[in-house]
């Protein structure tokens, strides 16, 4: 039953406990109580009465008539609420009527509250003596009228304490209400984010935790929502990219493939003439033969940088210092006026598939643009372990692929393939910059590896 219930009948149900065990605990007390009070009101009664009753039969026997005197007395006293004061004579036989008892139609309290009291009852017995003649006046306790009391103020604390316990309840009830009343938003503003709509937003309000909790989740849901959009424009980018980087091949293709092609058609149909001739030529079946080989072995270089373009040969089965090793002799081979140095940290460890995919791929971006646009002839590339800023201490690879270049215009954008590269290591969790001065250009990106 307890897990059943909400948080706002946890909270009332716990406060009517309370409530409720306040007033029983008063009301206990004030019945265990009862019965040391009508026990000392009792003996208090008893002991004024004797007092003033040994008081006034001092002079007894100077008045003109005692006996009269002495009755009257009695009968005087005998209006005492607590106490009923009867005259006997030597022998104890009673002289006067027993007090009647008054019949009220209010109810009187309960026999198991009296058997609690356990109220006894007390008489004393007060010696007067008239011309000799001795008598004596007995003082009888009636306890019943202060148990009535005592009754009558437990029942009225009853009914005061449940007025109040109940006005009390009902006031801490609306207040728990209003204040408990945020999560019902917040559940409804979470269950519609669950469902896609990251525009939706609780208004904060409440106790401050909740309204901190509400402004929390708002906060949340716009990051969310913004997360969801970057993540579709690079779902979008990627696509176009990839369009792109097909156009590019297709076209480095074209240009490159049809020259070679019909070159070597050229020089083939020239050897097969000279094969048709009676008597051909050794020069000039050696020239078109080198000229032959020279296009096929410019066509294999460019496949290859084609291939490494698409899928990096070697990278799985050989590793990445290999991988780069193979990237950087084939740059060199078709442009040994520029050196390249390549630099990979022994404490770089492994860094897994996916880290090593990317960290070719950077590397071979800032390389083909450093060919292609800086006019450099030193290239540095360092690889070593790095951490990145703001996550705790997660491991990266740190890249920086620096050339002596012209560097970039100061208006200059970045290149399809550079921004590529940035969304991409985006997606990792990782960072690329790109910096340019007069030194040249120094692209530098952090990648998180497979140790994070």
């Amino acid at each position: 039953m307890w897990q059943n219930l909400s948080l706002r009948g946890r909270i009332n149900l716990l406060l009517a406990l309370l409530l409720a065990l306040g007033l029983a605990v008063n009301i206990t007390r004030q019945v265990a109580e009862a019965g040391p009070r009508v026990q000392a009101e009792d003996q208090s009664v008893i002991r004024l009465a004797r007092e003033f009753i040994e008081m006034i039969v001092a002079d007894l026997n100077e008045a003109p008539d005692p006996d009269a005197r002495l009755n009257q007395i009695a009968r005087d006293l005998d209006r005492l609420r607590h106490v009923s004061i009867a005259l006997h004579d030597a022998g104890g036989n009673p002289l006067t009527p027993p007090r009647a008892e008054t019949d009220d139609d209010m109810p009187g309290p309960p026999a198991w509250f009296v058997s609690l009291v356990h109220p006894e009852q007390t008489a004393v017995s007060v010696p007067v003596s008239v011309h000799g003649k001795p008598g004596s006046l007995v003082i009888t306790s009636h306890p019943n009228d202060e148990i009535a009391e005592i009754w009558d103020a437990i029942v009225t604390q009853l009914e005061v304490g449940s007025v109040i316990a109940l006005a009390l309840f009902l006031v801490m009830m609306t207040v728990v209400g209003r204040a408990l009343a945020p999560l019902q938003s917040l559940a409804q503003t979470m269950g519609e984010l669950e469902d896609g709509h990251y525009d939706a937003r609780v208004t904060p309000g409440g106790a401050p935790e909740l309204a901190a909790i509400c402004t929390r989740l708002n906060h949340l849901a716009a990051r969310l929502g913004e997360a969801v959009e970057e993540k579709q424009r690079l779902a979008e980018r990627a696509v176009s990219l990839q369009d792109v980087e097909r156009k590019e091949i297709a076209r480095e293709l074209h240009d490159e493939f049809g020259p070679y092609l019909f070159s070597l058609r050229a020089h083939a149909s020239a050897l097969a003439k000279l094969a048709d001739g009676r008597a051909p030529s050794a020069e000039a079946v050696r020239k078109h033969g080198g000229a032959l080989l020279e296009q096929i072995n410019a066509l294999q270089q460019f496949t290859r940088r084609v291939l490494e373009r698409l899928r990096p040969v070697g990278l799985a089965e050989l590793g990445l210092g290999k991988a780069l090793e193979s990237l950087s002799r084939l740059w060199r081979e078709s442009h040994p006026d520029v050196t390249i140095e390549t630099t990979i940290s022994p404490a770089l460890g492994v860094t897994g598939e996916t880290a090593d995919l990317t960290i070719y791929r950077v590397v071979q971006e800032a390389l083909t643009n450093a060919f292609r646009h800086a006019g450099a002839t030193a290239i540095v590339v360092a690889i070593e372990p790095a951490e990145q800023p703001g996550r705790d201490g997660r491991c990266c690879a740190r890249v920086r692929v620096s050339d002596n270049g012209r560097g970039m215009d100061p208006n200059q954008k970045l290149g399809f393939g550079l921004v590529g590269m940035r969304e991409r290591i985006l997606a990792l969790g990782g960072t690329l910059n790109v910096a340019s001065g007069e030194g040249g250009v120094t692209v530098e990106a952090l990648v998180p590896t497979a140790a994070a």
